[in-house]
């Protein structure tokens, strides 16, 4: 074979494999988009997970004989109702004075209520399994008073997850960041070569290759059970933080060895001690390497599941303490995890799939774009 033939087949094999490559992630893109862009929408973004029953109080207002107002209005709560497959009257539009936006719960609290909402009872009547608008319209035109509603607002939506993902990011980043690049600074800036640094980076190294399902094992048992923070938000995100010290150390370290020496000798022999170098001088030039560290982490932390799963809990809801009986919550991974293993649900699962993809892809395209300006204001 000539050197020739033996050139294009080599050539031939490295664009068989970058194709190969390429095909892989469109397969994987599209796959996920085709079976999850049906379940997306603004209701699916902005919902909770789970339906929200409540009973609220609200003072019904006079009847009014009025002419010319759309099919459905409804003038004792002035609000315009229709009816959803289940015979049920959910509200589609609300006047400015109607008196379901100052209504109030059981607890006496302000619970407005708003579009989508639905009303399955009134006082002792049930508005569910109507056939025809106009009976629905009729039986709560009857109200008068004060009257208990029954409302329910619809769920179906991811918006406790995303929150609880922000969540995780803010805290877990919140503890790794400042102890990863202190760390980093003390390998680069002050230890010296010998059996403890190699040590340090041989620690460093093996964190880097536990499965992150010892990372939860861990955390369960140390972070949920002996400290006794329960499956909670604090629990993952230090189990998580620990997940992300090998990478904001390696990658901060990189940064700084990038450095030149100069710089540190110019600095000192202008009288600069070694702690003002390091804050004034840098720490500012490296600062486009830690921003890669930062949003690695982000991406390590959004991709997360079976860490979490262990100390950060499944339940669909936006955790209302850093630990305790309501501090447990689920990120868009758990979730996705859980719809697959228990409820089969892959349309649903897709749709958080692309939400994952587009947080991604956007990480990405931010760690970039950050990292371009950065270095195009330092030269």
């Amino acid at each position: 074979m000539s050197r020739k033939a033996k050139d294009n087949l080599v050539r031939g094999a490295i664009y068989g494999c970058a194709g190969f490559t390429v095909l892989i992630l469109v397969v994987i893109i599209g796959f996920i988009v085709i079976k999850g862009l049906p379940g997306i929408s603004i209701d699916f973004l902005t919902r909770d997970y789970e339906d929200k029953t409540t009973y609220i109080s609200v003072d019904a207002a006079e009847q009014e004989q009025t002419s010319g107002q759309e099919e459905g209005y409804v003038s004792s709560i002035k609000a315009v109702i229709g009816l959803n497959d289940k015979g049920q009257a959910v509200i589609t539009k609300l006047d400015e004075d109607s008196p379901l936006k100052e209504a109030k719960n059981t607890k006496n609290e302000a619970y407005p209520v708003s579009k989508k909402d639905i009303i399955t009872k009134a006082g002792d009547l049930k508005i569910e399994g109507i056939s025809s608008l106009s009976d629905a319209v009729s039986s709560l035109n009857g109200l008068s008073g004060n009257v208990k509603l029954k409302i329910t607002r619809p769920g179906g939506g991811i918006l406790p997850m995303v929150v609880t993902t922000l969540y995780m990011i803010g805290i877990s980043l919140l503890i790794s960041a400042p102890v990863g690049i202190f760390s980093a600074v003390y390998l680069i800036e002050y230890a010296k070569p010998g059996r403890l640094m190699s040590t340090i980076h041989f620690a460093i190294q093996n964190l880097a290759g536990i499965p992150s399902i010892i990372y939860g094992l861990f955390g369960s048992l140390f972070f949920v059970k002996v400290c006794r923070l329960q499956y909670s938000l604090l629990a993952g995100a230090l189990t998580l933080s620990i997940i992300l010290l090998p990478t904001i150390i390696t990658t901060t370290e990189e940064a700084l060895k990038a450095i030149p020496k100069t710089y540190r000798e110019s600095s000192l022999g202008l009288g600069a001690t070694k702690l003002q170098t390091i804050n004034k001088v840098i720490l500012p030039n490296a600062m486009p390497g830690i921003l890669v560290a930062l949003l690695l982490g982000i991406g390590r932390i959004v991709g997360e599941s079976a860490a979490l799963l262990l100390t950060a809990g499944t339940v669909a809801q936006i955790p209302q303490a850093l630990f305790g009986n309501s501090a447990s919550g689920a990120t868009l991974t758990i979730k996705m995890y859980t719809l697959m293993k228990e409820e089969n649900d892959l349309t649903t699962a897709c749709a958080i799939g692309i939400v994952l993809l587009v947080i991604i892809i956007f990480i990405n395209w931010a760690s970039k774009a950050i990292t371009k300006r950065l270095l195009k204001k330092g030269a």
